[in-house]
């Protein structure tokens, strides 16, 4: 079996972003960059489906410029076998991303795409449920827990009222959740080791996939600064706040 895992670097998440003077978008010049958390728990999962002899061969995919090596070469030194890189410059919207995923599924024919179930940049939750549909596969999202069983998958996933298990057929899609795992650290010798992993650099033109602009960022703005808070002096004062000012009862 093998697995498709779509990746794709972000900011680093313990970094504080800062918006652009112009307000177009979020500054990222001289800013720690990183595997998008999500999609490290997905590769971990996807390697974990190796060595527990349910795959064999955990492929990772990430668009962008050619800084996006750097995280893919992270993905290969978790234990990802091979890389590939969709050369492009342009800021993609999530079905765009799902357009280009979908082309490199139908040379790839995984049998299970494995996806985090969203960025912590965009926090869109999009692209995965995008990708299904436009490939018409099974999907389970937010998946806490996942089995393969023959020629099908079962996901465990949180719910509001407790845990709901799905049992789909492969191939199929399903996105990662926090609790799925807990990823490793890449050890040294893994590190040198991806160097030497296979990376392949595709184009948006060479999986014939025309792209269409579906929408604008108009401004990008930081959010309010939340307001210092007060010690009232007993709990009739706090009250009367509570009533006057903040008018919640």
């Amino acid at each position: 079996m093998k697995v498709l895992v779509p990746v794709k670097r972000v900011v680093d998440a313990n970094v504080k972003v800062r918006v652009k003077a112009d307000n177009t978008s979020v500054d990222t010049a001289n800013l720690k960059m990183a595997l998008n958390p999500f999609c490290e728990i997905a590769v971990e999962e996807a390697v974990r489906l190796k060595e527990a002899g349910s795959a064999t061969e955990v492929v990772v995919v990430s668009i962008g410029n050619k800084a996006v090596q750097e995280q893919l070469r992270t993905a290969l030194a978790l234990g990802a076998d091979r890389a590939i890189h969709i050369d492009t410059e342009e800021e993609l919207t999530p079905v765009s991303i799902a357009k280009l995923l979908k082309a490199v599924q139908e040379k790839e024919q995984a049998q299970l795409v494995l996806f985090g179930k969203q960025s912590i940049d965009g926090d869109n939750n999009q692209t995965g449920q995008m990708f299904a549909a436009l490939t018409d596969m099974p999907q389970a999202t937010f998946a806490s827990e996942i089995k393969v069983e023959g020629h099908s998958v079962q996901v465990a996933r949180e719910i509001d009222g407790g845990m709901q298990t799905l049992c789909l057929p492969l191939p199929a899609v399903v996105t990662a959740d926090l609790r799925l795992n807990e990823p490793r650290y890449a050890s040294l010798p893994n590190i040198m080791k991806a160097k030497r992993k296979p990376l392949d650099v595709l184009t948006v033109a060479d999986l014939g996939v025309t792209l269409k602009a579906h929408q604008t960022v108009v401004k990008v703005t930081p959010p309010a600064e939340r307001k210092a808070g007060i010690m009232v002096a007993s709990v009739a004062e706090l009250v009367e706040k509570l009533k006057n000012e903040a008018k919640v009862i």
